[in-house]
């Protein structure tokens, strides 16, 4: 190599680390608590421009608050440390039986519907409708775009929520949820609970407040993660992987088989 070359190759590399350095130094600084949540805002606002953020998008972003409620609830979150039978006691299984039964009847064309399109039957989707929600009872009532920001900031998981907040900022974009949508602490919306990148990269197109918007969403993401139509969904067959998915603690997505079977009626 000519020193004129070496002398190229170092000044590159010096020039790129400067680079590097600079995007290092410009990137939104996760924290601790709300002292900085306003700087960050600021700064991750430039960045999603420069990801093709629109202006709805970094309007509503602006405008978010800071939810103390949201960091508090995310340090206390626990796993599921119960059996199975007292999981399904304590979430009221056999009354989501019960009445998911009932759904499955007075709902018979849009489940018919679900299932002709996505190939899911709706014993599981109805266990997923109870369990997340009481079956559109309690969908939360927080800000959610509030609640995502401030995951996004908070130093905990700021990785997985810059990209949830990514996703929310791209649906507001794009007309399907607004700057004041409610959810639950986590930025969870709708009837069956879609994290904004869910319901980016599964939502069907219809309201995820309604039944048949968050059913068929629902059905969507579990075609997309390997439901094969007709075949069992139970502990050790093929669509249980599916359910799996879905939510990653074990009772829970044995909870859900469970209750399915007990609505599907077999």
């Amino acid at each position: 190599m000519t020193k004129g070359s070496q002398f190229r190759t170092v000044a590159v590399a010096a020039l790129m680390a400067l680079l590097w350095m600079s995007g290092a130094a410009s990137a939104a600084q996760c924290g601790n608590s709300a002292a900085g949540f306003d700087a960050w805002k600021a700064q991750f606002a430039q960045e999603a421009k420069a990801r093709g953020i629109g202006p709805a998008g970094i309007a509503a972003l602006e405008g978010t608050s800071y939810s103390a409620a949201t960091v508090g609830a995310d340090r206390g979150q626990h796993g599921f440390h119960v059996s199975l039978d007292q999981f399904l006691a304590k979430r009221g299984g056999s009354a989501i039986a019960s009445r998911g039964r009932a759904l499955k009847q007075s709902n018979a064309a849009l489940f018919a519907s679900i299932e002709q399109r996505y190939g899911v039957p709706p014993g599981p989707l109805i266990a997923i409708w109870g369990f997340e929600t009481g079956f559109g009872a309690v969908s939360g009532n927080q800000n959610a775009l509030s609640s995502v920001a401030t995951l996004a900031y908070d130093c905990r998981r700021s990785a997985y929520f810059s990209d949830q907040l990514d996703a929310f900022l791209t649906l507001i974009d794009h007309g399907r949820l607004s700057a004041n949508t409610r959810g639950s602490m986590h930025g969870e919306i709708g009837q069956t609970q879609f994290l904004p990148k869910t319901m980016l990269d599964y939502g069907t197109g219809g309201s995820l407040e309604t039944a048949a918007g968050a059913l068929s969403s629902t059905a969507n993401f579990l075609k997309a993660h390997g439901w094969s139509a007709g075949a069992g969904y139970q502990p050790g067959e093929p669509n249980f992987a599916a359910i799996q998915a879905w939510n990653a603690a074990t009772v829970y997505e044995q909870a859900i088989a469970i209750v399915g079977k007990q609505i599907d009626g077999h």
